[in-house]
């Protein structure tokens, strides 16, 4: 790579051709304020739109000033960063941005994490001009289940489109408009649930302000926790455990699987549980329709349809609703973990407690956004009363520790509530890119081979790369499998098989990067990939740590099946923990 000189800030720096000003200053330890640029190590992306005209530096040379996350750097270049010229004029590019943006930042769900707002305190801004009686621009609030929009607070730095259309390939927001009206919105100005939004939330994730925040479900869980009538039980993801700890100062990657349990009943709960026993029960099922797939395929079934696809992300599910309709018939009909949790608590669990099922509210802790939108689906009610009531994101359980004043960093580590939260070391690693087909194959090679499993680290299917193919041999036969992690790659490896380049016996996909341990709801990690890997690492380390290691090893599954489900796949667990999937392309 040809090397290139320049001078910052009276600092020579030798940088790679193409390198950006920016990236160079950076490189020296000079920090230039930024709001629309965004890079996304962990993607390999950048947004650099040069919208905001905030970074703007002096180059020797030039008479205009210059947009360092877009501008090049050139031999002999010579880039002044700090200079009166260069903060008068962020100054006043900030100030007119505020001019036009609502000033509720007390009440804001984004106060103290708003890049705007550390933006106006680091330049000192104490005050905005504006003319009398100027326009301000308003436009109309969107909520769905899952995600809410409030472009009032947009500035337009099209972080929320680079990651929807580039990254995830969705294709519901966009720029219209031009001048005071243009504003990022889905085509048409329709509402997010008539778009062909995911509600995977990354755009939630990448949001300098709060023109994109997550639906808030905690004051709903707060009105739960104080009825007497009803009894609230929760249930957390595996990949929480490994994020929670950051908002309150930990280091990434740190396990605290314990004191989250503790901090879950200090706020009430009357029961926790771990969304874990539900994925070695979707590993029960997802596991025996795998295997019944490939063995009539292998007996020369030739209606049998293969690639299968994991159905645990519900933004995976609605992706392919909208985009593939005609492959319908190829993903597993197991619901996610979170909906066979509650569909268990609310018929096997209320039972046992003598609850009435409109009498129990089950609430899940969750990495994800769309887990929101997957509790309102129809499908996952009974006579309009949810399987799973509230969904709330991990940020969500961090404001709700703060609000009731819990030190979490203090707290003593508690276990899990029997039976619902006892679980394996497979059901674990679903909260990772790799892990549920993972857990899968420790179940499938089992019962397919009738043999035990000398090693259970299935470390071909790991990784953080967007897409992964390996061979699995079962005993003589071998398992072809696909892994994909966000969107983008999703549609790669489903164009591929529908254009016959791949020939997979099974696929696992997540929408966010990183699967679980990067969803929208996690905390904010502004694209920092030593974020993700850590979380991933500490996922696997939670795994090496148990004791049962496969799902069909768990004594309360074992339990439930033969008290209540019967067998894997029968008619009673396939009424109870299977759905089925809807043609949302016209829609």
């Amino acid at each position: 790579m040809e090397k290139i000189k320049l001078t910052i800030d009276n600092t020579v720096v030798e940088v790679d051709k193409g390198t950006t000003v920016y990236a160079a200053a950076k490189q020296i330890g000079i920090n230039i304020p930024v709001l629309c640029y965004m890079r996304l190590e962990h993607m390999g992306i950048e947004n650099k739109p040069a919208g905001c005209r905030v970074c703007v530096v002096e180059i020797e040379g030039r008479k205009n000033l210059a947009p360092s996350c877009s501008t090049e750097c050139m031999e002999g270049m010579v880039v002044k960063t700090h200079t009166v010229r260069v903060i008068n004029a962020r100054k006043t590019v900030l100030e007119l941005i505020l001019s036009d943006h609502p000033k509720d930042c007390l009440i804001c769900s984004k106060n103290g994490q708003c890049d705007l707002q550390t933006l106006a305190q680091t330049l000192g801004i104490r005050e905005v001009h504006s003319v009398e009686n100027a326009e301000v621009s308003t436009y109309r609030k969107d909520y769905s289940p899952a995600l809410n929009r409030d472009m009032d607070k947009c500035v337009m730095c099209r972080r929320c489109e680079m990651i929807c259309n580039k990254v995830q390939t969705v294709g519901a927001l966009n720029a219209i408009n031009r001048g005071f009206t243009a504003v990022v919105a889905p085509a048409f100005e329709q509402d997010l649930v008539d778009s062909p939004c995911t509600f995977c939330g990354q755009c939630v994730a990448v949001c300098p302000t709060a023109a994109l925040t997550e639906f808030d479900d905690t004051k709903n869980v707060m009105q739960a926790l104080a009825d007497p009538t009803k009894t609230v039980i929760v249930q957390t993801a595996p990949a929480v455990r490994v994020a929670l700890g950051e908002e309150f100062g930990m280091t990434p990657g740190t396990i605290v699987t314990g004191k989250l349990v503790t901090a879950l009943r200090r706020l009430g709960f009357d029961k926790v549980f771990d969304t874990d026993f539900a994925a070695d029960l979707t590993i029960m099922e997802e596991g025996t329709e795998l295997l019944d797939r490939i063995t009539r395929f292998i007996g020369g079934d030739k209606s049998v349809k293969l690639p299968i696809l994991t159905s645990c992300c519900p933004a995976w599910v609605n992706f392919f609703e909208v985009y593939y309709p005609t492959m319908l018939d190829i993903p597993s009909t197991c619901r996610s973990p979170q909906q066979m949790f509650g569909a268990v608590a609310k018929t096997y669990y209320a039972d046992k407690l003598g609850v009435k099922r409109e009498d129990m509210v089950v609430v899940s802790v969750m990495p994800c956004l769309a887990k929101k939108y997957e509790c309102d689906r129809d499908e996952f009610k009974v006579n309009g009363n949810p399987d799973v009531d509230y969904s709330i994101s991990t940020r969500e359980l961090a404001n709700l520790i703060r609000a009731f004043n819990i030190n979490f960093a203090s707290l003593p580590d508690e276990d899990f509530d029997a039976p619902l939260g006892e679980s394996t070391g497979a059901a674990v690693i679903f909260g990772t890119t790799g892990g549920v087909i993972e857990a899968a194959v420790r179940t499938a090679y089992e019962v397919f081979t009738g043999k035990t499993l000398a090693k259970v680290d299935f470390t071909e299917l790991r990784g953080l790369e967007g897409i992964r193919q390996a061979t699995i041999d079962f005993n003589g036969t071998p398992i072809n499998i696909g892994i994909a992690h966000q969107l983008g790659n999703a549609r790669k490896l489903l164009d591929g098989i529908r254009n016959g380049m791949y020939n997979f016996h099974a696929i696992e996909i997540m929408a966010c990067p990183g699967g679980c341990i990067g969803g929208a709801g996690q905390p904010l990690h502004h694209g920092n990939s030593g974020i993700i890997k850590a979380r991933h690492e500490a996922i696997y380390r939670e795994d090496a740590g148990k004791t049962l290691r496969k799902s069909h090893e768990n004594p309360y599954i074992q339990k439930l099946y033969s008290e209540f489900l019967g067998k894997p796949m029968g008619e009673n667990a396939h009424h109870l923990l299977h759905t089925h999937y809807f043609d949302k392309q016209k829609i």
